[in-house]
């Protein structure tokens, strides 16, 4: 077996969903998110990981005016959920929770700050595309520990 394949984690895997500006594209992006958490037996991820697209989706699209797109990867035990938008200005650092109260905009990141392990951003341009990636990240032991298993939907 090649060096290279030996590297490889055969549980790792990435998906892509490119989607236009639309706000219905938020729905489409959780339903396909919830769909590959379950045929890979990651239940235990769905409300937090439906909420952490959700947000990242959002304001791809309400922000900017180009296509967007979802990435979700699992590798050695961390879920990476991330939006793509061909905005390369970087997103509204997020604020504490308590401060969003009686906010009307401004809680999607905050939220995403709160729930997630880790966040971040990065600007892009390769192959002449622009624009920027958002991403979080949630450990498998933060799931497992905390976090009871969604049901899985009715057949």
């Amino acid at each position: 077996m090649p060096a290279s394949e030996k590297e490889t984690d055969p549980e790792s895997w990435e998906y892509s969903l490119y989607i236009p500006n639309d706000l219905r594209a938020v729905t489409i992006s959780r339903r396909t998110l919830r769909l590959i958490l379950t045929t890979h037996g990651l239940t235990g991820y769905l409300d937090l990981a439906e909420l952490l697209a959700s947000e990242l989706v959002s304001n791809a699209v309400r922000h900017t005016k180009g296509p967007a797109a979802l990435r979700v990867r699992w590798s050695a035990g961390v879920l990476r959920i991330g939006a793509w938008d061909a905005d390369p200005r970087p997103p509204e650092p997020p604020q504490e929770l308590g401060q969003l109260t009686e906010s009307e905009d401004g809680r999607g990141m905050g939220m995403v700050r709160a729930c997630a392990d880790v966040w971040g951003w990065q600007p892009l341009s390769r192959f002449g595309n622009r624009g920027k990636f958002v991403w979080c990240e949630v450990a498998a032991d933060d799931v497992s520990g905390s976090r009871p298993a969604a049901p899985l939907p009715a057949a």
